[in-house]
């Protein structure tokens, strides 16, 4: 306790002395006035000492105050100017007033005072009102603003080690892959064991100085599959290069009939090594369900794609497709009843896979019905011919009858795509656990995860192809009606553009099946003829085609002009026969209101990837999408969109 304190504290107990004396001097003076008097002139003598040391006490204590009030203003002068925080007030012109040495220090000036503050900060003057902390680089330094409006009051702290510090963690954090050969049967049968051993080697050569070169750890686990380790930082790097592996690979083997080719899955992002694992193999499966030859990157939230440049490669063997069908066959049998759908707007392939797959519910003597949320141009003439038929016709279903009769043991169906946004009815999908998708679209972000069984193949022509093939193994006594035989070839039909494109030896085969079960091939021209109009309207439009990079065609439909998505379709299609066009794109506005984009190209160009940029997505040769804007916004998006990946890595092989 203080001096002075414990003056104070012996003084209050002198004053109650001092009056109980007095008490019993009066007292005494009643019996002996004498001793009395006495003893009220000693008291006065120490009531006069008394009074000098309070008059002492009271000089230290202004002392002390004054003391203490210098050595707090001097401290405070000192941390102000001392503190590692910048503090500046400005006025309402926001003309700087006052700061602390640490804001001079910070802009390398003597002093601020009259300057601007927005001049010069201007990140504080893009700032919006509500935005009370934003961050600001000046030099090498960065520095956290909090702005005090009320006060007209910023302090600058500088965050430049913390930065540095994270930045340095998000680096060092750990990414894991998996390099996989994803067609090492098929690029191999019919070699000699010699001659598969040196492919073998330059191949794993290649790969192995590959990542000596990038400083990522190779460690080989089976003889088509690689485990790889790196940092982030060593991740971008490989991103800036848009995994050169994948070209250097399929060139080095291009001689052979079938170009060996590369599938990788990465992830990063995360801590948990176990969720880092399933992640691997998640993106893994990503890049192969698209057809292999690229690699998917996962680093969060975000999922990347590089390379697919390449067809995806027919497979020889059949084993999977009875496998597959096989696994049907069981499901079907353990439901009891089965819903089918395709996507939104269905085509003649979705129709066609759907009535497939119905054939085989009706073979297992269980309930099958087909989903359609109504009728489009494409589809119009096979409806037609469908509903005249009693027995096939009474198996088609609304979405509101679908959802009446689903329950947790009907098995449902999806055609013609793997994305659960995109199907007739997304709801049907939640009222039941078992579910099964056939699609041969490459496989993209969205997903419908929970399916029961999968049988995605990029590499077919179609749907209806490989609906085709799980009905050849599904039931050896598989009898097919005439329409229905029909509708599967007429699918396959229209997504080969009559054997054109995206077809390989499977592609004919499951034609001859069909063929040999009764579909009839001048149906399928009478269904797919068009009327003179829809001539005359597909004219007008590849009349405004104009060409960008050399061999790429872009029509526009005119504005306040609707067009069937079969239109645009059938535009593009055109316009690819033309004379040095290479790709082409068809713009137009749909009835439905939505902006269409059709995309098609003759291989050298990966159109898929234009479209997923755009939000949609399917095929290396065949994709579209929808938009919710105008036809010139929609135009001027795809042409930024193509002078990215132009600039990127080249729009042409």
């Amino acid at each position: 306790m203080p001096k002075f304190l414990l003056k104070r504290w012996h003084g209050l107990h002198i004053v109650w002395i001092f009056v109980l004396l007095t008490v019993l001097i009066f007292i005494l003076m009643v019996y002996q006035w004498l001793i009395s008097v006495i003893a009220l002139f000693l008291c006065g003598i120490l009531a006069y000492f008394t009074l000098k040391a309070e008059q002492a006490f009271r000089k230290d204590l202004n002392d002390y105050v004054g003391t203490l009030s210098h050595r707090i203003k001097r401290a405070g002068n000192e941390v102000i100017h001392e503190l590692p925080i910048g503090i500046l007030l400005y006025n309402e012109e926001k003309i700087i007033e006052w700061h602390n040495p640490f804001v001079a220090k910070m802009v390398s000036k003597e002093s601020l005072i009259g300057e601007s503050l927005v001049e010069l900060f201007p990140a504080l003057k893009a700032r919006k009102e509500k935005d009370l902390k934003l961050e600001i680089a000046i030099g090498k330094s960065m520095y956290l603003v909090q702005i005090k409006p009320d006060e007209r009051l910023l302090y600058f702290t500088d965050i430049t080690a913390h930065r540095t510090l994270t930045a340095r963690y998000e680096e060092e954090r750990i990414a894991m892959g998996i390099v996989m050969m994803d067609n090492l049967e098929e690029a191999t049968q019919g070699m000699d064991d010699q001659t598969r051993s040196i492919m073998l080697a330059r191949v794993t050569g290649e790969i192995t100085e590959w990542a000596q070169k990038n400083n990522v750890y190779l460690r080989r686990t089976a003889s088509d599959r690689f485990l790889i380790l790196m940092n982030t930082k060593g991740l971008k790097s490989l991103e800036q290069s848009r995994f050169e592996i994948l070209d250097e690979v399929r060139d080095l083997t291009i001689e052979n009939k079938l170009p060996l080719t590369l599938s990788i899955g990465i992830a990063a992002g995360i801590d948990s090594l176990t969720e880092l694992g399933q992640l691997v193999q998640t993106s893994l499966d990503m890049a192969l369900g698209r057809g292999g030859d690229q690699a998917a990157v996962k680093v969060g939230e975000r999922l990347s794609f590089y390379g697919g440049r390449s067809n995806a490669i027919e497979k020889r063997t059949r084993v999977r497709a009875r496998v597959i069908s096989h696994a049907l066959r069981d499901l079907i049998k353990e439901c009891d009843k089965v819903i089918i759908m395709g996507h939104r707007y269905p085509d003649m392939d979705a129709i066609g896979a759907a009535i497939g797959v119905l054939k085989a519910v009706h073979v297992s003597n269980k309930e099958g019905y087909i989903v359609l949320e109504g009728i489009n141009p494409s589809i119009q003439k096979l409806m037609d011919t469908i509903y005249e038929d009693e027995k096939l016709n009474r198996w088609f279903i609304t979405p509101e009858q679908a959802m009446q009769i689903t329950n947790q043991r009907t098995l449902a169906v999806v055609v013609d795509t793997h994305k659960a946004s995109m199907v007739a009815e997304p709801k049907l999908l939640q009222l039941t656990q078992r579910k099964f998708v056939v699609d041969h679209h490459r496989r993209g972000e969205e997903f419908i995860q929970d399916a029961t069984l999968v049988y995605m193949e990029p590499y077919a022509s179609s749907t209806c192809e490989l609906v085709t093939e799980l009905l050849q193994y599904f039931n050896d006594r598989l009898t097919m009606g005439v329409l229905e035989a029909t509708a599967l070839l007429a699918g396959i039909v229209v997504d080969t553009k009559s054997f054109s494109l995206r077809t390989g030896a499977r592609t004919f085969e499951a034609a001859s099946f069909l063929r040999r079960n009764g579909a009839d091939s001048s149906l399928i021209q009478r269904l797919l003829k068009e009327d003179l109009d829809a001539y005359i309207q597909r004219s007008e439009v590849i009349k405004n085609a104009v060409i960008i990079h050399d061999h790429i065609a872009i029509a526009v439909t005119e504005p306040n002009r609707k067009y069937s998505q079969l239109l645009i379709a059938q535009v593009a299609d055109t316009l690819l026969t033309m004379t040095g066009v290479m790709a082409s794109f068809v713009i137009g506005e749909r009835p439905d209101g939505l902006i269409g984009i059709s995309a098609r190209s003759l291989g050298q160009m990966n159109v898929q990837v234009v479209m997923e940029r755009m939000g949609g997505g399917g095929h290396l040769t065949n994709a579209a999408t929808q938009l919710e804007s105008t036809v010139a916004e929609a135009e001027q998006k795809l042409k930024q969109i193509l002078d990215e990946i132009e600039a990127e890595e080249g729009l042409f092989e």
